[in-house]
C-alpha cells in the first residue's frame, strides 16, 4: 500500500465513526484553545509592560527623602523633604550621570471656560521631558528661558488636554491653575498607565521656579519632593548609584554609621522584576492549559486503543492480503495525527476568537504571534505521534492468524 492510500483508508475508519470522532477531538480543540488563549495572555502583558517600561525612560533611578524619627516616633520615606534643586544639580555633575530632573508636586484645580479638572501638577525642569522620554503630540516644552523667568508656561498630558478641550486645539489658549493663568505651550504624547497602575497622562507639567513660587508654595524653599536622576549607559547604573550616595551623604553631612536621609531606587531594576513577573506568568498559564493537551492525548490513546481491538479482524486480512507491519504502523499512526491536527485547527480558530473576545470586552492587551500559531500545531502532531504510537504498534504487532480468529 502507497502512502497516498493509507491517508486514504484512515480517512475512511475515521468517517465512519464520526460520533467518536469528534468526541475524541474535543480534547485536542480544548487543548489548543487554551494553550493559545493562556499565551496569547501572557504575551500581553508581557507587552504591555515593556511598553510600560520604555516609556518610563531607560537607566533611570529615582531619589526621594528618606525616613526620619523625631521624639521617638518613626515617619516613612518622604515625610521630610530632605533633598534640594542644588542636590540635583550637584548629582548632575558626576561623570557617570547624564542628566537630572527635580520634581515638586502637588493637588491643583484646573479651569478653561466652563470646564474644570482636578489632578496633581508637576513642578520641574526641561530635563525632566528628555530624562522621563516625554514626546511631544503637539507644542513645545517650556525652555531653560522659562525656568530662569519662572514664566507661566504649561505642558499638558494627553488625558488632562482632552478633559480641558475635548476637540479643541489647546496650544496657545490660557486655562487658570489655582486662578492663575497659565499658557498652554505643548500637548505630551499619551503613555498609558504606569507600573503602578497610575494614568501617566493624567498630568500638568510647569517650571520648577513657578510651581515654587506661585503653586505649591513651600516653608523650605529649594526643597524638592523627589528627583529623577538618568545614567549615561547601563553599565554606568552600579556606579552612579554609588557616586549618588556618596555624595548626597557628603551634601547632607551625614556621619558615618548614621542611615542615609534618602533612598536610592533603581527604576531599571523595578521593571526588570516586573518583567520576570510577567514572564513567570505567562508560563504558569501555558503550562496549565498545556494540561489540557495532556488529557486530550490521553483520551486518543484510549479511543485509539478501543478502535485497534474493534478492528483486530479486519487488521487481520490486510495484513492476509499482503500488508505488512509498517503499513499497519502508519495507517493507526495517521488516524490519531488526523485527529489531533483537526482538532489544533478549530482549537487555534477558537482560541483566537477567544482571546480577540477577552480584548474587545476586558479591555486586555492580546498578542498572538506566529510562534504561538506554528506552537499549537506542533504541539498537536508531538500529542497525535506520542499518544498515537503505543495504539499503532499494538495493532501492528499483531499476528495474522490470531487477528483473523479474533471474534
Amino acid at each position: 500500500m502507497n502512502l497516498l492510500s493509507i491517508i486514504g483508508e484512515a480517512l475512511r475508519a475515521l468517517r465512519q465513526n464520526r460520533l467518536r470522532t469528534g468526541l475524541t477531538m474535543l480534547g485536542m480543540i480544548i487543548g489548543v484553545a487554551a494553550v493559545v488563549l493562556m499565551l496569547s495572555i501572557g504575551q500581553g502583558a508581557r507587552t504591555k509592560i515593556n511598553e510600560t517600561i520604555a516609556a518610563m525612560g531607560s537607566n533611570l533611578f529615582l531619589v526621594v527623602p528618606g525616613a526620619t524619627s523625631s521624639g521617638g516616633f518613626s515617619f516613612g520615606s518622604g515625610s521630610v523633604r530632605t533633598l534640594t534643586i542644588n542636590d540635583s544639580h550637584a548629582i548632575a555633575e558626576l561623570t557617570s550621570i547624564k542628566a537630572t530632573a527635580p520634581v515638586t508636586t502637588g493637588p491643583v484645580q484646573l479651569n478653561y471656560g466652563a470646564k474644570n479638572w482636578s489632578t496633581i501638577i508637576t513642578g520641574t525642569t526641561p530635563n525632566y521631558f528628555e530624562v522621563g522620554n516625554w514626546k511631544m503630540e503637539s507644542g513645545a516644552a517650556f525652555t531653560e528661558s522659562d525656568l530662569r523667568s519662572a514664566a507661566r508656561f504649561v505642558v499638558l498630558g494627553s488625558v488632562t488636554a482632552k478633559n480641558l478641550f475635548n476637540e479643541e486645539d489647546p496650544i496657545g489658549k490660557t486655562i487658570r491653575i489655582s486662578n492663575r493663568p497659565f499658557v498652554v505651550v505643548g500637548i505630551l504624547m499619551a503613555k498609558g498607565q504606569s507600573l503602578t497602575g497610575r494614568d501617566q497622562d493624567d498630568t500638568v507639567i510647569i517650571p520648577i521656579s513657578t510651581s515654587e513660587r506661585q503653586i505649591t508654595g513651600s516653608q523650605f524653599p529649594g526643597s524638592i519632593r523627589y528627583m529623577l536622576v538618568q545614567a549615561k549607559t547601563p553599565d554606568d547604573m552600579d556606579i552612579a548609584e554609588i557616586e549618588i550616595t556618596q555624595l548626597l551623604r557628603q551634601r547632607h553631612r551625614i556621619p558615618k554609621g548614621k542611615e542615609n536621609d534618602f533612598t536610592v531606587r533603581n527604576l531599571t531594576a523595578i521593571a526588570d522584576v516586573a518583567t520576570d513577573a510577567a514572564k513567570v506568568m505567562s508560563i504558569v498559564l501555558g503550562a496549565i492549559a498545556s494540561v489540557s493537551l495532556l488529557v486530550g492525548g490521553i483520551g486518543i490513546m484510549n479511543i485509539m486503543l478501543v478502535s485497534v481491538t474493534e478492528r483486530t479482524r479486519e487488521i487481520g486480512i490486510r495484513m492476509a492480503i499482503g500488508a505488512n507491519q509498517r503499513a499497519i504502523l502508519t495507517q493507526f499512526l495517521l488516524e490519531a495525527m488526523m485527529i489531533c491536527l483537526m482538532g489544533g485547527i478549530i482549537g487555534l480558530i477558537i482560541g483566537i476568537g477567544g482571546a480577540w473576545l477577552v480584548s474587545r470586552f476586558a479591555d486586555m492587551l492580546i498578542v498572538i504571534t506566529a510562534g504561538m500559531v506554528g506552537l499549537a500545531f506542533l504541539f498537536s502532531s508531538a500529542v497525535g505521534i506520542f499518544f498515537g504510537f503505543y495504539p499503532a504498534k499494538k495493532a501492528a504487532s499483531l499476528k495474522p492468524v490470531d487477528a483473523l480468529r479474533y471474534e
